[in-house]
Order: C-alpha cells, then structure tokens, then sequence
C-alpha cells in the first residue's frame, strides 16, 4: 500500500501533453470589385423582372384576346357562299345571283401544282409549320429593316392559316391586336383542321381580281378555262394574284403580271413542285387573257327575272338567295316571252306615234366636220332607249332627207369607226310635233319640221335589201324612233296549272323597273263586269234574261249618281245577260249588281282573288275598284279552269346546293306514281285546288265571253285566229286605262295600256282598240302550232241552240232554266242607295 502522502492520480484527465495554442486566424482579404459590377446586377435584376412581368401581362393579354374569340369549329363544315341560278322553263339560264362570284371545288379536284404554286408564293413551309412561321417572321423583319427609308409597303409574314383566319373570322383591319387574334386563331385552326382542309378553303375563299373569289372562278375570269385546262404559265400567273391582284392586272400592267408569275415559277422550282426546265419553258408563254364568256344568259324577261328574285328573298332570305347556291328553275318560256315584249313595245309605239307626238331630240351638239364624233359619244344614253336603237346626230338636214352620222365601236380595244345614212322623210312622217296637253301639230311636210343639224335623235338602222326581179336595191337606211311616255303590262299563264308563261311589267326595265304586271294598282274597268253577272249566274240566272237597258238614277251620300253607257245617251230597252256583255253595257250591270247585291259582288271578286276587300258601293260593280295585270290573269283563269282557285306562280322548283329539292309549286298529288310496277292505268294528277265557283256557271261566263270576242266590243282580239277565245275588253273613265283580259282552253292572257302617272289616253282611245290587239298577237305567238281546242263543258250543261242576232249559237243553261227568262228592271228607272246589298228579288 503506498504511503498517504503520495497524490492520487486523476483518472479522468487526458493523459496526452497539451497542444500550444494555435497562432491567430488572419481576416481574408475582401476582392475588390469594378467599378461596373453592381451596374451589371441591377440591369440583371430589372430584366429578370421585366421578364417575368412582361410574361406575366403577355399571358393577361392572352387572356383577354383569347376570351373574345370567335368560335373557328364551324370550319370544319363550313360551306363558301356560292351564287344562284335562275333557269327559263327551257333550262336555259336565265340570271346570277350572287354578292361574290365562286365556284367551290373540294381540294381533290385542285391540280396539285395549282395548290403548290400558292404555297409557293405565299407560305413555303406551310405544310411544316403550326399556323405561326417564326422564320417567315424573322425573314420579315430583317427584309423590313433592309427596306426601311425606301418606301416600299412593309411586308408581312402571314402563312396560309393565317389568311384563313383573317378573311373568315378575324377581318382586315391593320392593326396589331387583329395580327395577335389571327396568330392565336391560326394556331387553333391548326389543331383542329387537317392542313388539306385548311388549303381548301384558302384557295376558294380568296379574292382574286375580275370579281372572281376562289381559283376555279378565277380560271374562268382571266383565262375562261377549267382548273384541269390551265397551263403552268397560267398556273404561275394565278399564284401571282393573292398579293395584289388589282396591280397584276395582265390586261392593265402587263410586265408587272409577267415579273411576277416568273417569280411564282422559280419558286416552285426552289421548292421543286416543277423542275428548273419546266419553269423557263413557263416563263416564255405570254400571258393572254381571255376574259370569261359569261354563261349565254336569256336576254329577254327581267322584269320576270327580279320578279323571281324577290320571291326568293321572301322564301329564303336575302342571304340564302344570293349566297346558297339555289338552282330555281321557273315556268317562263323564253320564246314566248320574247314575243311578249316586242309585242308590247311594238303596241306602245304604235300609240305613241298616233298621240303622242315627237317631243324632240334627246340632246344637241356642234356637229361640226371633225369633231362630232367625241361629243357624240359623251351623249348619255337615255333609259329605254333599245339596245338596237343608235344614237345619232344631224350632220346634213334637207327638204327631202338628213344624213345622220353615229358611233359603231365593235372592239373596245380599237378606235370608235364613223357611220353615217339617210333619213327619209317618209321614215318620219309621223312625227308630229307634240304642243301638250294631247294636241299635236300638222304633219312635217319637209325634214326642217323634224331635226336641225347638230340633234342627236335615236334611229333604228334598216339594213338595205338586194335587188330582185324588177324591184329595185334599196340601200341601208334609218328609221326615226322615240321612247314611249305610255306604258303597258301583259301576263300570260297556264290555267290549269297557274305557271306564269310570260309576264312584261313596261317598255322596258332599263328604263324603270316598275313592274306595272305586278306591283301598279289600276282600275280594271268594264273587265271588270264578268265578276258582277256570275253571282247571278251562280243563283240560276239563265243567260238569256232580259234587264233594263235604261236610265238610271242611285242616290249616295255625295248626292244622285247617273252611270251612262260608253255611248252616253244610247238605249238598248231590254237586253240578255250576253247581249250586255258583248255591247259592256253599263247601265245592265249596274242593275245586275242591284239584284245580286254589292256584297255578293264584293265576295265574288275576293273569291277570284281579283280585288280583296272591295267597297260595296255600286260603282265598283263598273271597274272603279283597283287591282293588277296578274290579278286580273288569275281571276279570268278561274273561269277557264272550271271554277278553280288559280294561284299564279313563277318558280316550278328550288333545289339547294346539294340538289335536294328544298321547294316545289305544284302540289298535285300523283295517283299511281310510286306503284312498284307498270299498271294499265296511267298515273293520274289530282286536282286539289279549291272551287271557288259553281263548274257550270263558270262555263256560262266562259261561252257568254266567247261571244264578245265574236260579235262584241272585243272582235280584234281574235280576228283571223278561227279558234274559241273568251275575252273582255275595259275602258276606264276619261279614256284613262285599256284593258283586254282573254283566255282559250290553253291559256289566260291579260294586257293592260296607259299612262303611269294616270291621264286620258285620248277620246275614243279603248281596250277594243289598243289592248285587244296586243292580245291577239300574244295569243297567236302563244299558239301558232297548236290546233284549235274547245272550251269544255262540265256535265249537267244543257246546250241549246240558238239565235244571237244574225248569229246562231249554243246557250248553257242550268236545267230547268231554259225557259224561265223575264224581264227585270221595268218596274222603275230609279235605283238604291249605293253599296245596298240586296238579294235577287225573289225571282231566282
């Protein structure tokens, strides 16, 4: 054991020596930065900052303009507006109507190098990119900045997609925010289109120059060829076009349109869509524009054309008439209606020439030796001055004859060709000098009478004739015409069936397009009358009852109404039904509409669809009601169908783009149409339209209306035809309107003559005179082939012979009315208060 004074040893301390301390740490030097440094952090920082901020309002805008939108799905099945066809009875295209021309034709159908040559020209990686090109951008710009100062209109950098969005969703306007609604639309499109689709419509939708939209009607307009026929000259040419077409007009800038498609070409070698080789032999074909022929169009019946239009606005819309492709086709029949309209000028002139005088030239010029040829043409053409008709000037006036002298320019490329020939005294004897107010001057007894030199007057060229035999040539020569102030309308139509055949609305539709047929309220006069003695006939009235040919007296509330006869002071005594009719005896009907009633009278007419709504007042029973040329076809129309409602209609059929036929006016039911195989039987059309008359009095009307034609005041409208014809003539007060409204088995026609603003035609000017006439040549143009038919009688008609003055002819009665006849009217000469509606008396 040690000793106790020994330490004890500490277990716990480390038995290793101690380390020295260790030396002092030395502070490290701080780097000293430039004097830039901290410049370079800000400017980092701040663009940091304005990156993110800028991203941040790039994406807010974004936002906005992606929120207004529009919706580019339906382009998916969007169809382009394309133009209607208005087709004759014929099939022979009668107008266009269209806000832009085009002709869709789906991409499979567009020549491959057609399509590559617009890809080419406007967007060359158009099948890579995503509607947005940032190379084209960046192309762009730097050629933007390298033209900057010089002038020149700063190029853009749209794709295809691009177009597509702006001239189908977006619009034209040159603005910045339209250019980031078209990239973010382009990008969308691209996603959900295929870019064949996307190709599609770009190439039928824009505009190419020559109011042609799309490719294949550019064609058509530049070249007047198919997609399938064009050159690669002119395949070039038309990729040359989306740029600027109006500045690449070949006819206008010729070397333009050449720099151009040459450059079109050599980019679709670049982009090898032709080789180098096909592209120079390209290059060295001449651009020779061959203007489109139009489609041959009818050059006759506008008034029934826009007629036909403004049915389908009605019916469809102004949108889908002019943009959805309809294919109409109509009842007219163009040769018909040609007839129709130089009928009608050939009656209006006619007139013209007896009353109205010559009112003078239409303008004055200093023709002198050298210089009347400029002046000439500077002349406006007055409206309705014919197509045929020249305007020439008085070079040389004398006692016997003018020389006029006018402008021919048969190419509008070559300089305008003098003419010049004689007017004949003769070929202007009827121009009376016009004093106003219907008088006219003596006849011109030497051509001074007529023109002076420097009048320019339209003349009607007259091509000379050869000789023959003993005749003598006659050399070419003129003829002094002048544009009627009268007017005139005629409608023809189809009885049984209501299809307007012919309709003339005036002299002519350049001078106003007034339809006088159609929209012209007149009265209809004594064609009127028909519609006054069927009631009576309805009620058992036979044809042969006698009525007071008389004086008559009718107090109204303006004080005593006294109709007379056309021949004012003329009696008859007692006459039958027919015998009124024939001589249109005023005084008869207004007797006739006492016994029936004005109310009866009124119904009558609604019925017929003549007049709606009419005033029950006895003068109407007289014509003095208003209503128009296809009012009046359709009412008579109902007499020679048997008593059926005709409804008048100018379209057979409208068929949409995809020909389904969308609207059809003949809405017969076919019996045995749709049976599975032949029967015996041929199918048979029903005829559902309504009666609105008893069959057999509308065959009274029809065979009483037969003798006015016959013996009446209506024998020239069918002298020298030596078929049956049933007809009415009309003569409204002051010789205001001429009427004659007739009809055979086949057809209804209606003509009507005076003046728009309404006046006196003239004493003794009536419709037995002027309108019967026109009627007979339309009837004869109508039917010139066809043998005579007659009116056929429904059955329970007794026929019975008898006397019409020297005449002898069949009577319809109604059984048991042949011999029931009396006389009416006897009893007193005076009348009832106008609009009494009264009953027949108690006698039938």
């Amino acid at each position: 054991m040690p000793p106790r004074d020994e330490p004890i040893p500490d277990l716990t301390a480390d038995p290793r020596p101690p380390r020295p301390p260790a030396p002092p740490k030395e502070r490290p030097r701080r780097r000293r930065r430039g004097p830039f440094g901290g410049i370079f952090r800000f400017l980092f920082t701040l663009a940091a900052v304005g990156l993110v901020a800028g991203g941040v309002a790039a994406f807010g805008l974004y936002r906005h303009i992606a929120a207004d939108l529009p919706d580019y799905r339906w382009l998916a099945d969007y169809q382009p507006p394309q133009m209607s066809r208005i087709y004759a009875a014929d099939s022979r295209l009668l107008a266009e109507l269209a806000s832009e021309r085009r002709i869709f034709i789906p991409i499979e159908a567009i020549p491959k190098r057609l399509q590559a040559a617009f890809v080419s020209a406007e967007d060359q990686r158009f099948w890579e990119h995503h509607g947005v090109d940032p190379m084209g951008i960046l192309r762009a710009v730097i050629t933007n900045i390298e033209q900057y100062g010089t002038g020149r209109r700063m190029g853009g950098a749209s794709t295809i997609t691009q177009q597509v969005a702006k001239n189908m969703l977006v619009g034209a306007d040159r603005t910045m925010m339209r250019k980031a609604r078209e990239a973010i639309l382009a990008i969308r499109i691209e996603e959900a289109l295929p870019k064949e689709r996307i190709l599609e419509l770009y190439l039928n939708e824009i505009f190419l120059g020559y109011q042609a939209y799309g490719v294949a009607a550019a064609a058509q307009a530049y070249f007047n060829k198919g997609l399938d026929e064009l050159t690669l000259g002119e395949i070039g040419f038309l990729g040359a076009l989306p740029k600027a077409p109006n500045n690449y007009n070949p006819l206008r800038y010729p070397e333009a349109a050449r720099a151009r498609r040459d450059w079109v070409l050599d980019r679709m070698a670049e982009d090898g869509a032709v080789t180098r080789e096909e592209a120079q032999a390209a290059k060295a074909e001449p651009i020779v524009p061959r203007p489109l022929r139009r489609p041959e169009v009818v050059p006759v019946g506008q008034y029934f054309t826009e007629e036909v239009r403004r049915d389908l606005i009605s019916r469809f819309g102004a949108e889908q008439t002019t943009q959805g492709g309809l294919v109409v086709r109509t009842s007219m029949d163009p040769a018909l209606q040609a007839a129709t309209e130089g009928i009608l000028r050939g009656g209006l002139a006619a007139y013209d020439r007896r009353r109205g005088g010559w009112r003078g030239p239409v303008a004055r010029i200093s023709a002198g030796a050298t210089d009347w040829m400029p002046q000439l043409e500077a002349v406006q053409r007055p409206g309705g001055v014919l197509p045929e008709w020249k305007l020439a000037v008085a070079l040389e006036v004398r006692p016997g004859e003018a020389r006029l002298g006018w402008v021919e320019r048969p190419d509008p490329r070559l300089p305008a060709q003098p003419r010049s020939a004689l007017l004949a005294l003769d070929d202007a004897a009827w121009a009376r000098k016009a004093l106003g107010e219907g008088r006219l001057g003596p006849a011109p007894r030497r051509m001074q009478d007529v023109l002076a030199v420097g009048d320019v007057v339209p003349v009607e060229v007259i091509p000379g004739t050869p000789a023959q035999g003993r005749v003598a040539a006659r050399p070419e020569r003129l003829a002094l015409r002048q544009v009627p102030q009268v007017e005139g309308a005629i409608v023809a139509l189809d009885p049984a069936t209501g299809r307007v055949l012919a309709m003339a609305g005036g002299w002519s539709f350049d001078k106003s397009q007034f339809n006088r047929a159609t929209q012209a309220q007149r009265q209809p006069g004594s064609s009127f009358k028909p519609f006054v003695y069927l009631p009576a006939l309805e009620a058992g009235v036979p044809p042969n009852q006698r009525f007071l040919d008389g004086p008559i007296e009718v107090m109204t509330a303006q004080g005593p109404w006294r109709p007379s006869n056309y021949t004012e002071g003329s009696y008859n005594g007692y006459v039958t039904i027919r015998t009124a009719l024939q001589k249109s005896l005023n005084l008869v009907t207004v007797r006739v509409a006492q016994e029936v009633g004005m109310a009866k009278v009124a119904e009558t007419a609604a019925r017929f669809g003549v007049i709606d709504a009419m005033p029950k007042y006895l003068a109407m029973s007289l014509g003095s009601g208003e209503t128009t040329v296809l009012r009046m076809a359709a009412g008579y129309a109902g007499f020679a169908s048997g008593g059926r409602r005709v409804t008048p209609t100018f379209i057979d059929s409208v068929q949409d783009r995809r020909g389904k036929v969308v609207w059809r006016s003949d809405a017969r039911a076919c019996e045995g149409c749709a049976a599975p195989a032949p029967s015996e039987e041929p199918p048979a059309l029903v005829d559902a339209r309504p009666e609105i008359a008893d069959p057999i009095a509308a065959y009274q009307m029809t065979n009483i209306l037969t003798g006015v034609v016959q013996r009446g005041t209506g024998m020239a409208a069918g002298k020298g035809l030596n078929r049956p014809i049933a007809g009415k003539t009309g003569t409204t007060n002051d010789y205001v309107d001429n009427w004659f409204v007739g009809y055979t088995p086949d057809i209804v026609i209606a003509v009507w003559l005076g003046f728009d603003e309404p006046r006196s035609l003239g004493k003794d000017e009536t419709g037995g005179q002027n309108a019967a006439p026109i009627f007979r040549e339309v009837l004869q143009a109508a039917l010139k082939d066809s043998p005579p038919v007659p009116f056929r009688a429904p059955p329970g008609v007794a026929l019975v012979r008898m006397q019409d003055g020297n005449a002898t002819i069949l009577e319809a009665f109604r059984p048991g009315t042949e011999n029931s006849a009396r006389p009416v009217g006897g009893e007193s000469g005076g009348g009832t208060a106008a609009g009494a509606d009264q009953s027949l008396g108690g006698l039938y």
